[in-house]
């Protein structure tokens, strides 16, 4: 297959997704890109359950309801989707005024766009399994999970956390009301998350919601077709405790890889990829990085923070698009040829 486009997005998540509707805004036509078999990135592989409450004029939304609502959103725009496949080689072709990009992935598809944009979130991840324990994917689907994707799984269950960062407090704190007890186990009593949420975790035990162990690790995971029941180690006393449990949640955070981004001759710093903050280019042109993915001052890891972003990037992907040309700009609120496309009516 040889397709051409203004812009190819690599990665399907929120950012990837609102990339489509500022692109659609200017008139500009894109691709999107996953290696994931769903739309939706991290939001929809890893917790589509979890409780969103940073997006303006949004009290809260599950990252799956927000994943939903960007693709309403994005609904009466061009654009295709290519899931389960990856970019694999990135070729640049000259062109009289401005230079375009011949993509390769690993279905063999290829590609033409005036602009890249790299969405792709943390690159390829996977969770991080807890250490010195044999192959505890055994248990998968049988006690043992890495992510949240039904709450419901939780209710009326033991259930074990493990963590010390967001994702351990955030889903203490979120099953606490439906599931019969909650441990949280953490090697040290100092934790990585937001301090509002520790707040609430600490309060709950407190009142006696939940029970917080630390300083702990485990040890050994106990049972036969199913689990039953972990061995957790004192860090300090080195003493071991068994203990009984329906489920248990490993939440150690992701093993980030970049896949063949990092062979693409793009300037990086720590894993990420560096960009400016005028066009959130990258240091080769016509590549843009937007979201989790990319570096600079002051970055911050917020799906808004990739919204503003991806918005400037877009503006020079027009202008690549349409060399010489102003970009259009207007408020969707006072512009009836905008309100018109996304099906405003009076």
């Amino acid at each position: 297959m040889h397709k051409e486009t203004d812009i190819l997005i690599i990665g399907a998540g929120p950012v990837g997704l609102f990339t489509v509707f500022e692109a659609g805004l200017l008139g500009l036509e894109c691709i999107l890109i996953d290696n994931l078999d769903k739309i939706g990135g991290q939001c929809s592989e890893l917790y589509p359950e979890k409780p969103i409450y940073d997006i303006p004029g949004v009290a809260n939304q599950t990252a799956q309801e927000h994943v939903e609502a960007l693709l309403e959103q994005i609904k009466p725009f061009n654009y295709e989707v290519f899931l389960s496949e990856r970019v694999e080689k990135i070729e640049e072709i000259s062109g009289d005024e401005v230079s375009s990009w011949r993509v390769t992935t690993s279905e063999k598809n290829i590609f033409e766009a005036k602009s890249i944009f790299i969405a792709a979130g943390a690159g390829s991840f996977e969770p991080r399994r807890p250490p010195n324990i044999d192959d505890p994917d055994r248990y998968l689907e049988k006690g043992v999970s890495y992510a949240v994707r039904s709450k419901e799984k939780y209710r009326d269950k033991n259930l074990l956390i493990f963590g010390g960062g967001d994702s351990a407090l955030d889903w203490t704190v979120e099953l606490s009301d439906i599931a019969k007890s909650i441990k949280l186990i953490h090697r040290r009593d100092e934790f990585r998350g937001a301090p509002n949420t520790e707040a609430q975790m600490r309060e709950l035990v407190k009142e006696g919601k939940i029970e917080l162990k630390t300083p702990y690790v485990i040890e050994s995971l106990i049972g036969g077709d199913q689990i039953s029941g972990v061995e957790l180690k004192n860090f300090e006393t080195k003493e071991i405790e068994e203990i009984h449990c329906d489920e248990l949640l490993f939440l150690f955070g992701l093993n980030k890889k970049l896949g063949p981004i990092s062979e693409w001759g793009i300037d990086m710093n720590n894993k990420k990829i560096s960009v400016d903050t005028e066009k959130f280019e990258t240091s080769t042109k016509g590549i843009f990085a937007v979201g989790d993915i990319n570096d600079y001052p002051g970055k911050l890891d917020l799906i808004l923070c990739g919204f503003h972003e991806t918005t400037l990037a877009v503006q020079e992907a027009y202008r690549r698009s349409n060399p010489g040309e102003r970009v259009p700009f207007g408020y969707t609120t006072s512009n009836t040829k905008l309100q018109k496309k996304l099906g405003v009516t009076d």
